[in-house]
């Protein structure tokens, strides 16, 4: 991939489309700095989130941007959900990672974000597992 720019204003999502192959998982990756170098590297420019560059960022502060400030959502479902764990479980995991939160308020969140999505019965779905 060469001479990507996207500049996204706001509060805004950006849906990024293409046929398979054109390098979409590839740029959303690379956002993220998930790509391993090698293979992979960043020759040059930026990438600004709210003014600030993540490119020279150390992981650990990586971590706390990615989820809270910016994320990706996979393309393929499939792989989404781990089928050993509750739904509830796995959307928790990231809640309490990036908001340093106990595990009640955690639940209650998940059970808000499922409720948001129009997930039916968010409170008994949390409890589920993804192939149930």
């Amino acid at each position: 991939m060469e001479d990507v720019s996207l500049e996204i204003h706001g509060e805004k999502i950006l849906g990024l489309v293409g046929e398979s192959g054109c390098g979409k998982s590839v740029t959303g990756l690379s956002i993220l700095r998930l790509i391993s170098t090698p293979p992979g590297k960043i020759v040059s420019g930026e990438i600004l989130l709210e003014g600030k560059n993540l490119l020279p960022l150390a992981e650990r502060e990586m971590e706390r941007v990615r989820g809270n400030e910016i994320s990706m959502i996979f393309q393929e479902p499939m792989t989404s959900l781990n089928p050993v764990f509750t739904i509830g479980d796995q959307i928790m995991e990231a809640i309490l990672f990036h908001q340093g939160i106990g595990k009640g308020e955690a639940r209650k969140k998940a059970v808000e974000m499922l409720g948001r999505v129009r997930i039916p019965s968010p409170e008994t779905t949390i409890d589920s597992f993804p192939h149930s």
